[in-house]
């Protein structure tokens, strides 16, 4: 086969790919569909990424610059598109975004010509990840993102210790971002979200304080901070509103995902938590609710786990791990979930508004003990036997 011959081979391959129409999993619950396919992997970043397409200097059609990952990607729907800002890592571990659209927020996903340029600041980060996205009511889209850096206090020779700070950047067409200074907290931050609203005339934060870059340490789980500019952003009080508990879905840590979705019955979080097995850190989704009034202030949390990894979605990079930091709620109430599984690829749920607020408030909240959980469950048993018998 030629070269051209061969090329047009991966041009069709790849088309087929973009084009592939998703289909909803039949499994039910009730609260959200899964869908077969991922709707991003490493293979559907563009052919011209990563293939030298011309003959005289890649005459053996040699793959130049290999992608790794498709993952963690932020969500938002900007002039009637579906638009992800997605983690893609390449072959050499460096992570960068680019902006992945749909004409549906399911399937058909392409992602833009060239990835997002990010400015640096005057520290240079070695890596840049996990992009929340806000439009915030002050006109900016904002990105809050992991900056990551060679820790300057480790061991010589230590080449594994890492520091993170929130890395902000705002943006009025997700083409060119405007850097600014990374938040200044007293502690590491790699999950910090932008509250879409004002609060009290303040910007209002989603944290995550941690003592290292992966241990969470004295960090008790999701705070709240307010700041005055986002400009030269820096969290002088923070408290912890969603906290980690012992033998739960979020012992080990738990951190913000997308920002929450307001709600008549008040603000919807989506979440992640991590806890500790035979098989390493196992991470999960999960809902909470805080009040329309005070969105500092949880007002339901389900018991357990919104999502885990089933299937394939067990298996990758970093395998039992479900992440997301995008969500997407349509004005006819459909929220669409963007996830990742195993830092590998992208996947979407669908639910809706609805569902979601009443699996929250309706669903029992974890007793934090076997005995509880088993009179949560017998009291649901007695309801439904005395159905049963009508």
């Amino acid at each position: 086969m030629n070269f051209q011959e061969k090329l047009d081979e991966l041009q069709r391959e790849h088309e087929a790919l973009l084009t592939r129409h998703n289909i909803p999993d039949e499994s039910y619950n009730g609260i959200y569909t899964r869908y077969r396919y991922p709707i991003l992997t490493a293979a559907h970043t563009p052919l011209f990424w990563r293939f030298d397409l011309d003959e005289h200097t890649n005459p053996l059609l040699l793959e130049r610059i290999g992608m790794n990952a498709t993952l963690n990607s932020g969500a938002i729907k900007w002039q009637g598109r579906y638009l992800l800002v997605v983690r893609v890592e390449g072959a050499d571990r460096k992570s960068f975004f680019a902006v992945a659209e749909s004409p549906n927020g399911i399937d058909n996903f392409r992602f833009w010509d060239y990835p997002i340029t990010m400015p640096d600041t005057e520290d240079p980060a070695t890596n840049i990840y996990d992009m929340r996205l806000t439009a915030h009511e002050d006109g900016w889209i904002y990105g809050i993102f992991c900056a990551e850096r060679h820790d300057p206090a480790a061991p010589q020779g230590d080449l594994s210790s890492a520091t993170a700070t929130a890395g902000i950047a705002r943006t009025r067409d997700l083409v060119t971002w405007e850097r600014l200074p990374d938040l200044k907290a007293r502690s590491q931050q790699r999950n910090v979200v932008l509250h879409p609203e004002f609060v009290d005339g303040k910007y209002a934060l989603y944290t995550r304080p941690q003592d290292g870059f992966i241990d969470a340490g004295s960090g008790g789980g999701i705070g709240w901070a307010l700041v005055d500019d986002m400009t030269h952003a820096e969290i002088r009080d923070e408290k912890i509103i969603n906290l980690r508990h012992y033998h739960t879905i979020k012992e080990v840590k738990n951190g913000e995902g997308p920002h929450p979705i307001r709600t008549p019955k008040g603000w919807l979080h989506l979440a992640h938590g991590v806890r500790g097995c035979a098989s390493g850190l196992r991470y999960v989704l999960y809902l909470y609710m805080t009040a329309l009034d005070d969105p500092s202030r949880v007002i339901a949390e389900p018991g357990g786990y919104f999502m885990a990894p089933v299937g394939e979605e067990y298996v990758g990079d970093v395998m039992n791990v479900l992440f997301s930091n995008g969500w997407i709620a349509d004005d006819n109430g459909r929220v669409l979930i963007y996830y990742a599984s195993s830092d590998t690829r992208m996947h979407v749920a669908e639910s809706s508004v609805e569902r979601l607020v009443d699996y929250c408030l309706n669903t029992p909240a974890d007793g934090l003990s076997t005995s509880a959980s088993v009179e949560t469950l017998k009291r649901l048993i007695d309801r439904n036997m005395k159905i049963m018998k009508r």
